[in-house]
């Protein structure tokens, strides 16, 4: 084999791993392509089941807060309807704490 005949084939063999090469890379840039969407899907799915548990969590919440509060008014209510005032006491108080300040 003289020197072309060896340049020609290092360049044939350079070319074919070349090849390969860009072969490879096509294949992994595919691989990778397809687990980003892959995870992406996994990933939309978790986000929108979590979101959609926790706007039922907060909702759930909302309405548990709104109903002690108003049970809680509905009882202060209740306590100060049912307060009677003794209009003669206070008056007598009412005379005895202005008489002390003057």
């Amino acid at each position: 084999m003289d020197t072309t005949e060896v340049l020609g084939h290092l360049l044939k063999i350079e070319s074919e791993a070349a090849a390969l090469v860009n072969e490879a890379q096509a294949e992994a840039d595919r691989r990778v392509a397809d687990a980003e969407k892959k995870n992406r899907a996994v990933y939309d799915e978790r986000f929108r089941g979590e979101s959609e548990r926790l706007e039922r969590e907060f909702l759930k919440s909302k309405e548990a807060a709104r109903q002690r509060y108003r049970e809680e008014l509905d009882a202060y209510k209740n306590t100060i309807s049912s307060v009677t005032v003794n209009n003669e006491l206070f008056s007598s108080l009412l005379d005895k704490f202005l008489a002390e300040e003057l």
